[in-house]
């Protein structure tokens, strides 16, 4: 009698099968007690992809049935994020945080994953003397990072050790 949510992360790279199941879950199980959430990355699915298809056959027969569109982040919640993650004032981590915002195009998974890199590399790093986080804003500016999340992502997984 309790409630089900099922989240389920990277759809554009579910197969049929796999959607064959949320679709039968969907039309199967009772709307008030599950909740199904779905996630997928804009522009890696065609209009013929198979969650396409699953979402107009569900609504069809009744489902409700939403998407809603996540957008990029702006320069202010970039740098909200990078204030949260360092604990110091959003007046302090600004340069920080439009150099990111410029090389991630507020991209969420990009920027968290360049702040890793950036601590990483030791241009972010943490100091005693200061107490708090310092950076080298020249060398991450001068730092060549790919145009999109996907190569950045690969690129790290070349680098770890065998």
């Amino acid at each position: 009698k309790k409630p089900l949510i099922l989240f389920l992360d990277d759809l554009q790279w579910a197969d049929r099968a796999s959607i064959a199941v949320i679709k039968r879950l969907l039309l199967t199980l009772s709307a008030s007690r599950f909740l199904f959430v779905g996630s997928y990355r804009e522009g890696e699915m065609n209009e013929h992809h198979h969650v396409w298809n699953m979402m107009s056959t569900i609504s069809d027969l009744g489902v409700n049935a939403r998407v809603i569109q996540m957008s990029h982040l702006n320069r202010d919640v970039v740098n909200d994020m990078i204030s949260d993650m360092l604990r110091l004032s959003p007046r302090l981590t600004r340069p920080l945080a439009d150099i990111a915002y410029h090389k991630t195009k507020g991209n969420p998974l990009f920027l968290k994953r360049l702040m890793i890199s950036l601590s990483k590399d030791g241009l972010l790093r943490f100091s005693l003397s200061r107490r708090r986080w310092v950076w080298d804003e020249e060398k991450i500016q001068s730092r060549k990072i790919p145009d999109d999340v996907a190569t950045f992502l690969t690129s790290a997984i070349f680098k770890l050790s065998p």
